[in-house]
């Protein structure tokens, strides 16, 4: 019905009046008697079993929903309903605010695509904070953190020390972006030094607690072989607990979308089908050359069954999905969870 119906109506809308329209209505399924009762019927329950432990944590199942969707935790009982195994808010900030100019949200329907340059618009942590107090649901939670816009890199640590110790009690793990393209000079982060700061600061703050978070880092897929052996090195200097590979591409090369469409379209990363293949050349590099001393959660260009095997079959221990969910719809978490049961 996704496909045949729902898809084509949201696609009449520009993408992000898409998302708040699609957003609205599942606040309205989720306020009604048994609503949410009656979708997890329709959907969730297709996806039980195949649990999986990692970082001390029990996953009902090994599909997530990637960051970037439910940036404001705004409607994780819905997801958890539709049987994602867990849920990845964020990128939060400190602050609230508001992104990029619009538009910053584009499809390449042709490619099975997006391209987006939100800019981490978010609610800040405050909001978000206080909206995970109220989830209904039991699914697991990954708090993904950044900075804001106006924040220095030299300073860029306070902001992820302050979305961790906000958020600490509220997710389950915690990822750190460093490798979102939309954020001026927020990539330059990826560099061995400041990067490791961050992680050991975090980590840091990790050990005063009196039990502790897995914290994961988001690489992007536009690094080479020699920042991916540096990632290696930096994992397992500062003992964080894994790695999510990828985030979106700036790359724009073989695409079916017509290359005036694309300059139109202008600056942005890129994600769905054509990150397919480069997400997994990274998770199949780090896992061989870590000799799989760090856990790998796969995102990028997952739109079936067979190519979230495929990323398992590389090395990852969980997927995630976002632009494939977009296209695909709800059914797409059965088909993963099939393939690789």
């Amino acid at each position: 019905m996704y496909k045949i119906l729902i898809r084509p109506l949201l696609f009449l809308f520009q993408p992000e009046n898409a998302h708040h329209l699609t957003f609205f209505l599942m606040k309205l399924i989720n306020a009604l008697p048994l609503g949410r009762t009656l979708f997890s019927l329709a959907h969730g329950q297709k996806n039980k079993g195949q649990s999986t432990s990692l970082f001390g944590l029990n996953f009902p199942n090994k599909v997530g929903l990637a960051a970037g969707l439910d940036k404001n935790a705004e409607s994780i009982d819905m997801f958890a309903a539709m049987g994602f195994g867990f849920v990845e808010i964020g990128t939060v900030t400190p602050k609230p605010q508001p992104g990029n100019p619009k538009p910053r949200l584009f499809r390449l329907k042709k490619d099975q695509a997006l391209i987006n340059r939100m800019g981490f618009n978010n609610d800040g942590v405050a909001v978000v904070k206080e909206r995970l107090k109220k989830r209904k649901s039991n699914i697991l939670v990954g708090g993904n953190i950044g900075k804001n816009k106006v924040t220095p890199n030299e300073e860029a640590v306070n902001d992820y020390i302050i979305c961790f110790n906000e958020l600490f009690d509220v997710v389950d793990y915690f990822v750190v972006n460093v490798s979102s393209p939309n954020t001026p000079g927020l990539r330059e982060l990826q560099e061995k030094e400041p990067l490791s700061n961050i992680l050991n600061t975090l980590m840091g703050e990790n050990k005063k607690r009196p039990a502790t978070k897995p914290i994961l880092l988001k690489i992007a897929p536009d690094l080479t072989e020699e920042q991916l052996v540096d990632i290696i090195e930096i994992v397992n200097e500062t003992k964080i607990d894994g790695v999510i590979a990828t985030n979106t591409t700036i790359d724009r090369s073989g695409l079916n979308t017509n290359d005036s469409i694309v300059e139109a379209i202008g600056a942005g990363g890129l994600s769905g089908k054509p990150v397919q293949s480069r997400s997994t050349e990274v998770i199949r590099f780090l896992h061989e050359k870590s000799n799989g001393s760090f856990p790998i959660i796969g995102v990028g260009g997952i739109n079936s069954g067979a190519s979230a095997l495929e990323k398992v079959e590389s090395g990852a221990s969980l997927v995630q999905v976002y632009s494939g969910f977009i296209y695909e719809g709800p059914k797409l978490i059965s088909d993963i969870t099939k393939a690789l049961a």
